[in-house]
């Protein structure tokens, strides 16, 4: 579950709010082992990339040195460093949303599923355009300062469960027209801060709580199984995206929409939870 929806783009965050709200485990006791999970679909991000990843990495180090020798130049910067300083400012734009954290995190903790629904519904239409959008042919080289803008606003809004980052992130990249493979790469490539920050905070709150059980095979099996299917996730929305399919996410988060919300609705009208009211 965790390599299928970090990836695919149908909001992991999402799901995990439904799954929380209709079994009320939130998983708080599993900290260290959602951080393993988190490890594991790193790892498919690395390896679905690791051609482009590593070419990044090494014009890091040399766009540092450059940077410390005063050679570096914004004008005469190759396709690699101009990816890597687009991607810089498309992770500045978080900062504004960081704003409504407390926002985002009570929408996703509360008992209304009717928003989530909503964002369902904004996912599945973002989804729909950028798939009918005119086909773009910009790579890492022609990205612009306003592209990268736009793909991070995109990513702050995915902040709301329901809305899928990297459904925002691609779609992103498509109205600002990305290659369709380029924005891909982007939108995986931009999503690693991400994930990799979410499991240092794990780590740390299971310090914090003291939850360091560790259960060797399980933590194995569970880090083995999410790359794994991060994996083939990937790959699968990689085809999709190249192929003109990805409104089949698009179907998938409408229906899944439109059900939220009339379940949402259903348990406003009769004032509790459905799997309690179905227990009665």
């Amino acid at each position: 579950m965790q390599g299928l929806t970090e990836f695919l783009p149908v909001s992991s965050s999402g799901h995990l709010s439904l799954y929380q709200h209709f079994t009320g485990n939130s998983g708080e006791g599993a900290l260290l082992f959602s951080a393993v999970l988190h490890l594991g679909t790193l790892v498919a991000v690395f390896t679905a990339f690791r051609k482009t990843i590593w070419e990044l990495i090494k014009e890091l180090g040399f766009m540092i040195k450059d940077i410390f020798t005063g050679k570096f130049k914004w004008k005469e910067m190759n396709p690699p460093r101009r990816a890597i300083i687009m991607m810089i400012i498309s992770l500045l734009m978080l900062i504004p949303f960081y704003i409504f954290k407390d926002f985002f995190e009570g929408v996703s903790e509360d008992s209304d599923i009717i928003v989530e629904g909503i964002c369902f519904l904004y996912t599945a239409t973002i989804l729909f355009l950028s798939d009918r959008c005119v086909k773009g042919n910009k790579k890492f080289g022609d990205i612009t300062v306003k592209n990268a803008v736009t793909v991070g606003a995109f990513q702050g809004v995915a902040l709301l469960p329901g809305v899928s980052r990297s459904g925002s992130t691609i779609s992103g990249g498509l109205f600002c027209g990305f290659e369709r493979e380029t924005a891909v790469q982007y939108s995986f490539i931009l999503g690693i801060p991400a994930i990799l920050g979410g499991c240092l905070l794990q780590v740390k709150d299971a310090v914090d709580q003291k939850a360091m059980d560790i259960e060797p095979l399980n933590f194995a099996v569970g880090f083995i199984v999410s790359a794994i299917v991060g994996i083939c996730a990937i790959k699968m929305v990689n085809w999709l995206v190249k192929s003109d399919k990805f409104k089949i996410f698009a179907v998938y988060t409408l229906i899944l929409g439109v059900v939220v919300i009339g379940i949402g609705i259903f348990e406003h009208a009769v004032g509790m939870n459905l799997v309690d009211y179905l227990k009665k």
